[in-house]
């Protein structure tokens, strides 16, 4: 656990959820298991809590608790899986998105900018797809997507162009590979943070993140109870813009739906108006705090 991050907010997420002592609850982002041992505390005898990560490293934390249920799955089969448990319908449901500080620092990941390792970025280590397969298969247009849409980057079409003549004289197989071809289109000054978005981009489109962020959103009203939690903390806006518009609308674009009457069809109301961040104080002992928001929704 000492090599995972420590769980931001850990405490606005705790309350966020509301527990009831004989509830069912979920945690869909177990990683170092810093939120699922909290929920355990709050528990009673008669409270149940499964856990999920795609992450086989993640099993070195598991916890030996009776209440507890781990499964080795992407929590875009939450409701699959809470069916197999007999655990729907669910109290509350936790998800703390993005990638960890143990996976950042595992320089044979491919996550992180500040080590050469073989691009890999996968959080699943069975899946197939992998960073290197990326940079080096899909087409300049996918590129140009990906680039543009997941990293935000500026000039996502010259990138991708650059890496796509790149990879004619040699495959791009490392961090450094990568960095090196497109050391030309980094802008002076703004190297690290660019770097972020490339690989921030990369990383999205091996691990599937937004449509896996889409499915768990979706089935997290068709699991929870009415009265039931929603606790989900992101770390970008692209996932805190679907978070953000699911709980307020019921889906990720257009205007919310209304029936016969003119009421809102949607599932959840929101705690608080705005996204909760960080303390000042959290922030300097947890840099990764700096960019968190955190939203709480109510099952209607």
């Amino acid at each position: 656990m000492s090599n995972y991050h420590n769980p931001v907010m850990l405490q606005e997420c705790i309350e966020g959820l509301d527990i009831r002592k004989d509830g069912t609850y979920v945690d869909v982002t177990f990683g170092g298991g810093g939120h699922s041992k909290e929920i355990l505390k709050h528990l009673g005898k008669d409270g149940r809590l499964l856990a999920f990560d795609q992450d086989a490293d993640a099993q070195q934390n598991l916890i030996d608790d009776k209440r507890f249920v781990f499964i080795d799955q992407n929590f875009r089969y939450l409701k699959n899986f809470c069916r197999l448990h007999g655990a729907i319908p669910v109290s509350g449901i936790l998800a703390d998105l993005g990638v960890s500080s143990y996976q950042f620092d595992q320089a044979e990941r491919g996550f992180s900018i500040r080590f050469d390792a073989e691009l890999d970025m996968r959080m699943n280590q069975a899946s197939e797809l992998t960073a290197k397969q990326v940079v080096n298969t899909y087409s300049e247009a996918d590129l140009h997507r990906i680039f543009g849409i997941y990293g935000e980057i500026q000039n996502a079409k010259s990138l991708a162009n650059t890496v796509v003549t790149a990879r004619l004289n040699a495959p791009i197989v490392t961090v450094a590979d990568l960095k090196n071809a497109i050391a030309d289109r980094i802008p002076r000054g703004k190297e690290n943070k660019y770097l972020a978005q490339v690989f921030q981009a990369l990383r999205i489109e091996v691990n599937q993140e937004l449509e896996a962020l889409k499915d768990f959103l979706i089935q997290s009203a068709e699991v929870l109870e009415s009265g039931g939690r929603l606790v989900v903390m992101s770390y970008h806006s692209l996932e805190d813009r679907l978070v953000k518009n699911f709980i307020a609308k019921g889906k990720f674009s257009g205007e919310v739906e209304k029936d016969f009457f003119g009421n809102d069809q949607k599932p959840f109301d929101a705690v608080s108006r705005g996204a909760i961040t960080a303390t000042a104080d959290e922030i300097t002992v947890n840099n990764r705090a700096r960019s968190a928001k955190l939203r709480i929704a109510i099952k209607k």
